[in-house]
């Protein structure tokens, strides 16, 4: 099946604790600005849009002068928002993706659905320190899990062993990139929607 257009986004989202633009191309090269006012998740989103193969602009202010959870969760909110939207009826997509990153000591592997059917199961079994630099590592699970129930995806992420806290939290995301890369890619033998519903929105 031939992809007629860009596949694309635009979201923005305005709440007293948040104000979120996003410019999100699902078939890009890479090339994103980011830049959210919390620097662990700047570092973190341009690793997932460059190994995802996504271009576009992420933008956020928030109340971090309380702390990053606000700012946190709704980047994940507003993220899935535009990776559904993005990919419209979903029509010829792979539907599941899986990847295994390495980082250094870690490993991490992200499996997903794009099953309209949201689910995030977080086994990460090492202990994450309380924080890497002044990132709360718990907003990780709540960004994922904000993210997965708006891009309406199943994830699971398993991280079976790791030692350093930001190598762990690199992984995660270097994988999800790049099993929703896998998931979402076109495949010419898919007719219609890879579901014997018949529907995946």
């Amino acid at each position: 099946m031939a992809q007629t257009k860009k596949r694309f986004a635009q979201i923005e989202r305005t709440t007293k604790e948040t104000q979120i633009k996003i410019e999100f191309y699902l078939d890009g090269e890479g090339k994103a600005e980011v830049d959210t006012g919390v620097p662990f998740m700047d570092h973190m989103l341009d690793l997932f849009m460059k190994h995802g193969m996504f271009d576009g602009k992420i933008v956020a202010n928030g109340d971090t002068h309380i702390d990053d959870h606000h700012t946190t969760e709704d980047l994940g909110i507003v993220l899935g928002q535009a990776v559904r939207e993005a990919l419209g009826d979903k029509r010829g997509i792979r539907r599941y993706g899986n990847a295994f990153v390495p980082m250094d000591d870690a490993l991490a592997q992200v499996v997903v659905d794009c099953s309209n059917r949201p689910h995030l199961e977080y086994r990460v079994a090492p202990e994450l320190k309380e924080k890497v630099g002044t990132f709360d590592t718990e907003l990780v699970h709540e960004f994922l899990w904000k993210f997965a129930l708006e891009a309406r995806m199943n994830v699971h992420v398993i991280v079976p062993y790791g030692h350093n806290t930001h190598h762990i939290i690199e992984a995660i995301f270097k994988a999800l990139a790049r099993a929703i890369d896998d998931a979402v890619q076109i495949d010419p033998r898919v007719k219609g929607v890879p579901s014997t519903k018949g529907l995946l929105t």
